[in-house]
């Protein structure tokens, strides 16, 4: 979607990607969307926003995080940390595509969901909630000394964006049920034991 020009992004809010990874994913829902359209494929598009939980690559925010901990390293932290991102936890991202594709195909074919929190959170907030977190796992010889080091934005950020997940809620009935509470505690439970 690109940063937000709502306080919530719903299925019609323009598809404005800034950076190449989100315009090929803007790009595969185009082409779904144009198969549908031209050929009467009976397909569905659902847009999931950040996504967190066990098993997900080092590369993204949270496990970095988690790992930096760990690894007592600094939380690298681009630009003021200000950008916010609606993160949803992965099992929850597993339910609404469980209840998509066993959903009455005259409810889905040819729509588009959002699939999401429906809430925000900065970089930073992410980053103290897992220092936070970690601090209270960890013996006090192993004590987490949190530290970020800030560097400068990447190109083409993206400073807010939110999911509205009202139409899959109707349509579907189906609604996040781990908060980033929780499934922060999850999370590192698995990064920790694994």
């Amino acid at each position: 979607y690109g940063t937000a020009v709502s306080e919530k992004m719903d299925e019609n809010h323009p598809l404005n990607p800034k950076r190449p990874y989100a315009a090929a994913k803007a790009g595969a829902d185009r082409l779904v969307y144009s198969y549908m359209t031209t050929y009467d494929l009976p397909a569905v598009i659902v847009r999931p926003f950040n996504m967190f939980g066990p098993r997900q690559h080092l590369e993204k925010l949270i496990p970095r995080f988690i790992t930096s901990c760990v690894l007592n390293e600094p939380l690298t932290i681009h630009g003021t940390g200000e950008s916010r991102r609606d993160f949803t936890y992965v099992d929850d991202l597993a339910d609404a595509l469980d209840i998509v594709i066993h959903a009455p195909a005259e409810k889905v074919i040819g729509e588009v969901f959002n699939v999401g929190s429906a809430k925000d959170f900065s970089i930073k907030e992410i980053a103290e909630l897992i220092t936070g977190k970690m601090n209270g796992r960890r013996s006090s010889e192993l004590k987490y000394t949190p530290s970020h080091l800030n560097v400068g934005d990447r190109p083409g950020q993206v400073f807010r964006h939110t999911a509205d997940i009202s139409k899959i809620s109707k349509a579907l009935g189906w609604q996040p049920e781990t908060g980033l509470d929780k499934g922060l505690d999850l999370t590192i439970d698995w990064y920790l034991k694994n």
